[in-house]
């Protein structure tokens, strides 16, 4: 005879980030942590904020994975999660109902989360935009979900794409969300300040009126160009 598997498994330590890394990444754009990252790291591109006007966050994660119209796993990491986490909560991309609404939410906020993302629906939308929550989604229902599990909490997700541990940095803005696995934080910090000295380099000459850049010109008159009129 099959035992019955618990409810809830949860891992409530686990390597958190650099606590000067992390605050080195405030109000840092999506694509620079990208660029720092060989131009990938990002979710899905479905899964965007719910209000644009309010979304940008920087954190650890704390990953739950609470499944199609379930969200126990959600109770339990908002639990786990200290203050500035971020939880993302895998839902296999369910949308006939939603993991969350305004009041889970509001308890989120109440713990000090700085962010909620997910590859689900939420509901109660006036709601939890007076809660104030930056909260990512893949869209909108009012189908409410039960608290049943089985869930996870804390341990490795897939969302979106990108396999995210508990203690992985999340970032997120109007563009979307990236995800910088925890063993590359250092790494992405020390480029920062290059990819942010280019950007502001590139956009300085762009606003002088530049028009292209040079190496793209250089192929055009190269003679790995073929021109056919």
């Amino acid at each position: 005879m099959i035992e019955e598997p618990p409810l809830l498994k949860i891992r409530r330590s686990f390597p958190r980030p650099d606590a000067a890394a992390l605050r080195a990444l405030h109000h840092v754009p999506t694509g620079f942590v990208v660029d720092c990252m060989d131009g990938r790291g990002a979710l899905d591109y479905r899964i965007k904020p719910l209000d644009q006007s309010s979304c940008r966050f920087s954190g650890t994660a704390i990953t739950c994975h609470a499944g199609p119209a379930d969200n126990l796993a959600v109770f339990a990491a908002i639990e786990s999660a200290q203050p500035g986490d971020v939880i993302i909560a895998a839902a296999d991309g369910f949308t006939g109902a939603c993991v969350t609404g305004d009041l889970l939410l509001g308890m989120a906020r109440n713990r000090g989360v700085a962010g909620f993302v997910t590859d689900g629906l939420v509901r109660d939308v006036e709601g939890i935009l007076y809660v104030g929550l930056p909260t990512f989604c893949l869209g909108v229902t009012p189908n409410s979900c039960v608290r049943n599990g089985p869930g996870t909490v804390g341990l490795p997700i897939t969302m979106g794409g990108v396999t995210i541990d508990a203690g992985d940095v999340v970032v997120g803005d109007r563009d979307g969300v990236v995800v910088i696995p925890r063993d590359q934080l250092a790494q992405v910090c020390d480029k920062l300040q290059d990819v942010k000295e280019a950007e502001a380099n590139l956009a300085r000459q762009v606003r002088l009126g530049r028009d292209n850049l040079d190496d793209i010109r250089e192929l055009l008159d190269s003679d790995r160009t073929q021109y056919i009129d």
